[in-house]
């Protein structure tokens, strides 16, 4: 999703660490953090007690289209796609969110932010299977293997954010080999391995209108 307001205050208006400023939202200078938590809670229920359902819904879609950076049109094929897969939508939906490729590298700590993850994409760093991949929305499958560029001006600042982040937990759905940069996808991601608070049944009464 193309953001053309200022990214903490798009933080702000939906109450919930998007993290889209890398870095900066694990700090104290982050403004969601900054301000107090019982005013921020009081405020977000006054507001989404006056919003109608139809505005929860909107707000529950484009919380999720902002936190993966996915525009509209990719969004709703990702639903569609959800649609078809046995199990719940919604849950199904998330799922392949949280399978993409620039999603992926930054959960694995290879990139401060997912912009950052989809730079390295689009600039050739990532190979998916042996094969150069400059798609980020590209949805990774078991078995799939992700690996670095050896020669990949990227490998520095992957190494940093590495460190930087050795206390953060890797999701078990993927095995990483950090020394080697390499990814391996063990499984499909879980509803509860999904870190962002969402309601994505509201998404699904949305589209099923």
């Amino acid at each position: 999703m193309k953001m053309t307001k200022p990214l903490c205050k798009t933080c702000r208006k939906y109450g919930v660490k998007l993290y889209l400023k890398g870095r900066r939202c694990e700090t104290v200078k982050c403004p969601v953090d900054m301000r107090d938590n019982k005013k921020r809670q009081k405020s977000s229920f006054i507001r989404r007690k006056k919003m109608s359902e139809y505005g929860l819904q909107l707000m529950e879609k484009n919380k999720v289209k902002i936190y993966y950076g996915v525009l509209e049109r990719q969004f709703r094929r990702y639903f569609e796609n959800a649609k078809k897969k046995k199990g719940v939508t919604g849950e199904n939906l998330l799922q392949i969110l949280e399978s993409r490729l620039d999603n992926t590298l930054y959960r694995v700590n290879w990139a401060y932010s997912r912009r950052m993850a989809k730079e390295m994409i689009n600039h050739g760093g990532i190979r998916v299977n042996g094969r150069r991949m400059d798609r980020p929305g590209y949805v990774l499958k078991i078995g799939d293997i992700v690996q670095l560029h050896p020669n990949s001006k990227y490998v520095k600042s992957i190494k940093e954010c590495i460190e930087e982040y050795k206390s953060h937990v890797v999701p078990t759905w993927v095995q990483v080999d950090n020394d080697n940069f390499t990814i391996t996808v063990l499984r499909e991601p879980l509803r509860d391995e999904v870190t962002l608070p969402v309601d994505e049944q509201q998404i699904v009464n949305l589209y099923s209108k």
